[in-house]
């Protein structure tokens, strides 16, 4: 493992197939089933609605493939010469691109249910991992092992998120109802925990007191520019914190749905004004403003529960993976032409374009 890196750092590996990650038109995806599939975005057929088909797959007959649900796969940050996927089956997987083998595996005592790798590291190649289990574990791709463990929460962690400012800052959510930020070059513990109440402890229980949400924190995902931090809990409340000082901003965006039982994927926007956080809501996707709490549209095309989406900046689109086994490109409709009769009806049958976004099928 620590060979293959090498060769990506210091330029042995061929430079003609090492693009960086967010600017490729690549996708990966994981499936209930333990399958990971790879897409090339690219609409060759120049047609606004087409079918994506996947370029090449771990699948079933894999002798390495998960043998439970993908909950998380990710693109090592600088070229996509390398992936992740983490899985119920206690496993974190390294993956080669091009061989689809996998270059390491780390082993974990509980369900995984979440990793991230830091998108801005220079100075650290850690893997920060949540699973079943209390601890967050962080695991560093060059030594191959679980090189620190981070302790401060009571129950399982459900998301796990580097922030994108600086690369040694880590945030944390668990079903104890807690948000975490850690300086991981710290041995003294967490550096906040993030209180809803801003250090105003609630009179009915000192249980409140602390707590990030009411119920199970499922989800968390910084700005682009790292400043704030949302979060998402089983009460149905989603909050923006000042990432800096923890600070609760109080901005409302309603009622929530999330009857999410595991970690929640959703995905803030960048380049846009306003910026727009997009929330898996049912078999629909939420769009709120991030910084006002504005409700601006539902996105529907799914046919069964959303569990993730992403947003890719560099195209301004928007993908969401659903029960349905279908992935779904959403992007926006620049302007809008006047209809016809012919064509406000075909509008009013396809839910798809009430709003701001339409959608490309995308068959996994």
């Amino acid at each position: 493992m620590l060979g293959f890196l090498e060769a990506r750092q210091v330029g042995l590996d061929d430079p003609g197939r090492l693009r960086r990650a967010e600017a490729t038109r690549s996708m990966l995806s994981g499936g209930s089933d333990g399958i990971i599939a790879l897409y090339d975005l690219e609409n060759f057929s120049r047609k606004v609605h087409y079918t994506c088909k996947s370029i090449c797959s771990v699948g079933r007959n894999h002798p390495d493939v998960h043998k439970y649900s993908v909950e998380t796969v990710q693109w090592y940050p600088h070229d996509t010469g390398m992936f992740t996927s983490s899985s119920f089956d206690k496993t974190l997987k390294i993956w080669d691109t091009n061989t689809l083998q996998p270059a390491d595996v780390f082993h974990f005592e509980g369900t995984v249910y979440s990793h991230h790798m830091s998108p801005v590291a220079t100075k650290h190649c850690l893997i920060a991992v949540g699973t079943k289990g209390p601890k967050v574990q962080l695991c560093d791709l060059k030594s191959g092992s679980c090189s620190h463990i981070l302790q401060g929460h009571r129950q399982e962690i459900l998301a796990v998120s580097w922030s994108p400012r600086y690369e040694y800052i880590l945030a944390t959510a668990s079903a104890d109802s807690k948000v975490k930020l850690w300086d991981i070059r710290r041995a003294s513990g967490c550096l906040i925990t993030l209180d809803q109440h801003n250090g105003e402890k609630s009179k009915a229980s000192s249980e409140a007191a602390n707590t990030a949400h009411n119920g199970r924190v499922n989800g968390l995902c910084f700005t682009r520019d790292g400043l704030h931090l949302l979060t998402i809990g089983t009460d149905d409340r989603m909050r923006l914190w000042n990432s800096s000082n923890g600070e609760n901003t109080l901005v409302n965006y309603g009622k929530v749905c999330n009857e999410s039982r595991k970690g929640l994927k959703f995905t803030i926007s960048h380049g846009c004004s306003p910026e727009f956080v997009f929330v898996p809501y049912g078999s629909a996707i939420a769009v709120y403003t991030v910084y006002s709490g504005e409700l601006i549209t539902m996105l529907r095309g799914h046919y069964n529960t959303v569990d993730c989406c992403v947003f890719q900046p560099n195209f301004q689109e928007l993908y969401s993976g659903s029960r349905d086994c279908n992935i779904l490109a959403w992007v926006p409709a620049l302007r809008e032409p006047l209809p016809d009769e012919d064509d406000e009806a075909e509008t009013q049958k396809n839910p798809a374009f009430e709003d701001a976004w339409s959608s490309s099928d995308e068959e996994g």
